[in-house]
């Protein structure tokens, strides 16, 4: 007799189709009959049980997992061409979603890794033997094994996969992050040029105020007046610009290394 109990929470209800598949295919290899699709199974008939749930699992976690990848791999393909709020929020749950079911899988592989290594356990696992009468020694469980190993195989194969497309998510959202630092660094500068071009216009504005007042002055009866206030007003546009305009290129030549040294000096300053 074999009791099958419904966990709660575990997403397959009584009426879906898996569970249905799970039933029929438990009564086809219990009862180990040789047809058409299915040869008779040498297993014992609690192996035969196990391979049963081992299979329906898989199935459960191979299918999750090629909803998972194919939405995944659509998702990264179209942030290759345009980048939204609303693709990255769904990336970032789709993130979540493939984080839930790795780890749900490596339960389901360190489960298989346990077993393994205790030997007591594998030999308590032939239950037809021990109802039989015939004990088993440590070593004498390489049917057991086999199949515990087989499905670990599967179960790796599938944690590998699902490791996997984690790190292309992780790798695609640091390259979106230094995309979009990129853009605000140089929207940042580009705040800047202005800020630099309307303080260098502040010294024509400037002289061209104190020319503009009225007040009398030596400065109105030259002939050269005018030209010579436009182009001091000039002159110091220019150099205003220039100079901003360098210092400014001296900051974007910051190097990794000289951050390094700077801190190193402050570390050497504290001791």
């Amino acid at each position: 007799m074999v009791i099958i109990f419904d966990s709660a929470g575990s997403g397959i209800t009584l009426n879906s189709e898996a569970h249905k598949d799970f039933i029929n295919d438990m009564k086809l290899r219990l009862k180990n009959q040789e047809t058409s699709e299915l040869n008779s199974d040498p297993l014992p008939y609690e192996f035969r049980a196990l391979e049963t749930i081992f299979i329906s699992a898989l199935s459960n976690l191979t299918s999750e997992m090629k909803v998972l990848l194919t939405i995944c791999k659509g998702v990264l393909q179209d942030l290759e061409f345009s980048i939204t709020r609303d693709k990255l929020r769904f990336l970032l749950g789709q993130n979540k979603k493939l984080s839930s079911f790795n780890k749900k899988a490596v339960l389901v592989k360190d489960m298989l890794d346990d077993l393994l290594e205790q030997d007591d356990m594998l030999c308590d696992m032939y239950l037809t033997d021990k109802k039989a009468g015939k004990i088993r020694v440590q070593d004498d469980h390489t049917e057991i094994e086999m199949l515990l190993e087989t499905y670990h195989n599967y179960v790796d194969e599938i944690v590998q996969k699902s490791e996997s497309a984690i790190s292309d998510v992780k790798t695609t959202e640091e390259i979106i992050n230094i995309i979009l630092d990129s853009n605000r660094n140089e929207l940042m500068l580009l705040g800047i040029r202005y800020a630099i071009g309307m303080l260098s216009l502040g010294g024509a504005l400037f002289l061209g105020s104190i020319y503009g007042m009225n007040l009398e002055s030596f400065i109105e009866e030259s002939n050269y007046a005018y030209l010579t206030v436009t182009i001091l007003g000039l002159i110091s546009t220019v150099w205003l610009y220039a100079k901003g305009i360098r210092h400014l290129h001296k900051l974007q030549r910051m190097t990794l290394l000289s951050k390094i040294k700077t801190d190193s000096v402050h570390e050497l300053l504290k001791k």
